[in-house]
């Protein structure tokens, strides 16, 4: 399904695939657009000749007439126009991600940094089932890099690090991540039975991108959309995207394997945010909101008693203040969640006032009046 949404005088074209350069087309849509990029160019890998395994099969090396640039200085002025048409896309708060190789990825942290970027991370793709080193002159290069960048520094770029964290089992992701080159189905193969790309990302890849660095709703551009992984992850996670490629073939690729994804429910899009994102109820509001009534007991995990008072605050036997300053006082502790704290009497079962401000926020979720 494609859209557009009009900004300014010029339509987004969304969830759809662009033909033609990159830069063009990126010069031709609206600036301050995009909530995210994440940028796959060709990593200039100049080889030389062909690559044979030990017996003498030929190796499908990165070979194609789109990797093919004169000298470094031609490389590096098409890594500057494509960043600079890519930055003017992206929204104050936006965020671009670009991954390469050792050929690369250093001219283009260079770049990023010329132009105003502001680096967040750099991140190791280690891949579990790398290419060996055939010849046995180097050592095995056996993982990529990824640049994570906010357009400015002071920029306000979205990271979801609750989800990232509930994604690798409860422990704060890290920036070295073990993920498979992309093998047997989820490979695309063209009607020779070949690779109908050389480079194409694993999902499990854009998936982490997509869950850490952006929210449902949220714009996604490629403008090397090859096969079209980062479209085929953005409409699972409930993300437009726009496609920017050039090859018809990867073009019609990405179209077909597109066609055949389901987006998720709704409830499937849903992520672990933080509590530091989630809004801010004062216990006042449910006292103003007769969820708890003045005079009403709460009783505290020792059995410690205090009574609600009309303006929020608590009272006790010697001590009176907000539900956090008297369960510190009880506790002989320097600070307290009295959300968590504190418990109100219900059919003779003890229930934590935590319940009532989520429900609050429930309700501000869905738009009902509070």
């Amino acid at each position: 399904m494609t859209k557009s949404v009009t900004k300014g005088a010029i339509a987004l074209p969304l969830n759809q695939i662009l033909a033609g350069d990159c830069i063009g087309v990126m010069r031709s849509l609206p600036a301050d657009s995009v909530d995210l990029i994440f940028a796959d160019p060709p990593y200039n890998l100049q080889l030389r000749g062909d690559l044979h395994r030990p017996d003498n099969s030929r190796v499908n090396a990165v070979d194609d007439h789109w990797d093919q640039f004169a000298s470094f200085a031609t490389y590096d002025r098409f890594t500057r126009d494509w960043l600079a048409a890519a930055r003017r896309l992206l929204k104050p708060n936006g965020a671009i991600w670009v991954i390469g190789s050792y050929h690369n990825v250093f001219r283009m942290g260079t770049e990023l940094q010329n132009q105003g970027f502001w680096i967040l991370n750099d991140v190791v793709w280690r891949k579990s089932n790398p290419m060996p080193n055939f010849r046995g002159k180097r050592l095995t290069n056996a993982h990529e890099t990824l640049i994570w960048a906010s357009k400015s520094e002071g920029g306000k770029y979205t990271f979801n690090y609750e989800a990232l964290k509930a994604l690798n089992e409860g422990v704060q992701m890290r920036s070295d991540w073990v993920i498979p080159l992309c093998t047997g189905g989820e490979r695309l193969k063209d009607e020779a039975g070949d690779k109908a790309h050389p480079t194409q990302k694993p999902e499990a890849l854009l998936h982490r991108i997509l869950v850490g660095t952006t929210n449902p709703g949220d714009v996604v551009l490629d403008p090397f959309f090859g096969t079209g992984t980062t479209g085929a992850v953005a409409k699972m996670l409930g993300r437009e995207f726009i496609g920017i490629e050039r090859e018809e073939a990867y073009r019609a690729a990405a179209e077909r394997r597109i066609a055949r994804v389901r987006r998720f429910d709704r409830a499937a899009l849903e992520t672990t945010t933080s509590k530091r994102a989630e809004p801010r109820v004062p216990f006042g509001q449910v006292v103003e909101r007769g969820m708890l009534r003045p005079g009403e007991e709460l009783v505290s995990p020792r059995g410690g008693i205090a009574k609600v008072r009309a303006d929020g605050t608590l009272i006790g036997a010697d001590v009176k203040g907000s539900i956090h300053q008297v369960g510190a006082h009880l506790e002989g502790a320097p600070s307290c969640n009295g959300w968590t704290y504190w418990h109100f009497r219900r059919d003779g079962k003890l229930v934590p006032i935590d319940v009532l401000r989520q429900q609050i926020r429930a309700e501000m979720e869905d738009g009902r009046p509070h």
